[in-house]
């Protein structure tokens, strides 16, 4: 934009034929500068003009899996639909129902207690348990699965010493059956319950201090301002984690499958390798994402005319109630059973499970190991490449398609993985026999597979699923940064992609390799989605973990397991420093 302004002196101005030219030399000389001034716009963004196309195109070939999920619900019904419809279906979405809502109480009740005691009052071993009630994420659902059903199982060391004690048989005593849809609730709520942990306690801590001493003098107890103060305006932040815990088990497949569950997952597995009828297993990756969207739908309406403010002084000068006695004893033990259930007891059996079969670390194990990680760390590597692309493009050009494109892009970490797998394999498989047939024909070779079970497959489906891990760390860091060092690096004469590289990603350091970090666990510790697009004879530590796992061999899946549960802590710990370090005041 160019403005000028004309200052007119009556008594010194021109006769009217100089007049308007001076006028009409005025308006050239404007007309010159705003061509200046936008060819010099043009200019800088003409070598970044394809960010934004880029970005729109990245975002539809992202939904591209579930597009075809969603156009093959109105395929038709098959026969193999009208079984499933007349058979299992609605045990599908009955137990489905029942674990999201067992899940749901769990991880309320172990995630905002434990989040509150931790907050609010002051107790030995306080400090400790605020960052190791984090640890049962670095444990997959399933994997504490097969742990505790070694442990709890008939043949089990519980069980036995029971019988051994008692000198009762089999029937004669009453003992939970851990291999049951109430199993699968608790397995799950241990190490789901972290989500809500985390982000309650993230709201906990930065409540305003005025509300909970004004509650406090008016005569309400520290009980009564739990439930009418601090619940109230940390509802949002509850909300979301408990999305984000039933997201995970709505999406998890080796827990249920293990205990003999049917979900909707177990019962899209199936009808993929039973049946092999993709519409089918489409229409029930469809129902399933209806599950998704329900899910999203009412935790954005459980906020949607509720705001919170937050003003006054922040918690940093709140003063934690010190408990003494009983009171310190129980809220001690309440602290400490999540934390040993969820991740101390299983890891001490994967430990000892894994010192005493020592014969399988050998060289298929360290093939294991490479397979694992390399995959993980391309996944992370892509996903981190194309956040960065679509996070900067909607800095630079922050209009309603580019940002809506990214927004449609980080859709997939709401989908389970089962639903990403077939959305992925169905077009691929397409492409593939659509390339198979020209070669034939035209070179007369038979070239095979060439991208349905391949890891490119399993690229992108990771790409698609953990994207939105890595769009939200590099937002949060791009966002931090101050546009004015934009302007100083552009007013140097330097390109955008020179400002991204040299300015941007060394100040988000820590947010890049927090994303980067973050996908590579995730990716490792993916089973569904593995066990579908894997090429053939291309196992993991999830699928090695998982087959010998459905093998009864609990104590040789031991190693694959414990290797995933020790990279899992690397996250574990950035979280638990992180929240720490929000707490207002806090250095």
């Amino acid at each position: 934009m160019c403005s000028a302004i004309l200052y007119f002196d009556p008594q010194t101005a021109p006769k009217e034929d100089t007049w308007k030219d001076t006028q009409q030399r005025e308006a050239i000389l404007s007309s010159k500068m705003v061509t200046k001034t936008l060819t010099g716009q043009q200019r800088t963004r003409s070598s970044w003009n394809w960010l934004g196309p880029m970005a729109v195109v990245i975002a539809i070939t992202l939904s591209i899996p579930v597009l075809i999920i969603v156009g093959f619900s109105f395929y038709g019904e098959t026969t193999v639909w009208e079984h499933l419809a007349d058979t299992v279906l609605r045990r599908y979405i009955t137990n489905t129902i029942v674990l999201m809502l067992g899940v749901s109480v769990g991880v309320l009740l172990l995630g905002v207690g434990s989040a509150w005691l931790t907050s609010a009052f002051d107790f030995p071993g306080r400090s400790l348990f605020v960052w190791a009630l984090l640890l049962p994420l670095a444990i997959p659902a399933y994997i504490i699965a097969y742990t505790y059903t070694g442990l709890l199982d008939f043949a089990g060391p519980v069980q036995t010493s029971i019988r051994e004690v008692t000198g009762l048989s089999y029937g004669e005593y009453w003992f939970f059956e851990i291999r049951s849809l109430p199993g699968a609730v608790v397995m799950l709520s241990l190490v789901l319950y972290p989500y809500v942990y985390l982000l309650a306690r993230t709201a906990f801590l930065e409540q305003s201090v005025n509300a909970i001493e004004v509650s406090r003098t008016l005569g309400l107890s520290i009980k009564a301002s739990f439930y009418k103060v601090a619940i109230p305006l940390a509802r949002p932040a509850i909300a979301t984690g408990l999305t984000l815990a039933l997201m995970e088990t709505v999406a998890d497949f080796g827990t249920v499958q293990f205990f003999g569950v049917d979900t909707f997952t177990t019962g899209i597995f199936r009808t993929f390798y039973g049946f092999g009828d993709s519409v089918a297993t489409a229409q029930l990756a469809a129902t399933l994402l209806t599950f998704v969207a329900v899910l999203v739908f009412i935790e954005r309406r459980s906020r949607w005319r509720a705001r919170y403010y937050t003003t006054g002084q922040q918690s940093a000068h709140a003063k934690r109630v010190r408990l003494y006695g009983t009171k310190a004893l129980g809220a001690w033990c309440m602290c400490f059973m999540p934390l040993a259930f969820g991740f101390l007891i299983p890891a001490g059996q994967l430990g000892y499970w894994a010192a005493t079969h020592a014969s399988q670390f050998d060289l298929n194990f360290a093939l294991l190991v490479w397979n694992s990680f390399s995959l993980a760390f391309l996944a992370a590597l892509i996903a981190l490449f194309v956040a960065l692309l679509l996070a900067y493009a909607k800095r630079v050009y922050s209009t309603n398609i580019v940002n809506t494109s990214v927004g449609i892009a980080s859709l997939g970490y709401a989908l389970p993985g089962t639903i990403i797998a077939i959305g992925v394999i169905i077009p691929l498989a397409w492409l593939d026999h659509q390339l198979i047939a020209f070669a034939k024909h035209a070179l007369m070779w038979d070239i095979g597979l060439l991208l349905s079970g391949t890891v490119f497959a399993l690229l992108i489906a990771y790409t698609i699923r953990f994207l939105a891990i890595s769009i939200g760390a590099v937002e949060s860091g791009l966002n931090k940064i101050r546009p004015s060092l934009d302007e100083a690096g552009l007013s140097l004469g330097r390109k955008k992609l020179w400002v991204l590289t040299k300015i941007h990603i060394p100040l988000m350091r820590g947010s890049v390799l927090t994303a980067l970090l973050i996908v590579f666990v995730d990716v490792l510790k993916e089973l569904p989605a593995t066990l579908i697009l894997r090429p053939f004879n291309y196992n993991t530590l999830a699928v090695r973990a998982y087959e010998l796992a459905s093998d009864e061999r609990l104590a040789d899946a031991a190693p694959a397991s414990l290797m995933i549960v020790f990279v899992g802590i690397a996250p574990v710990i950035l979280l638990s420093r992180s929240i720490s370090a929000g707490r207002p005041g806090t250095n």
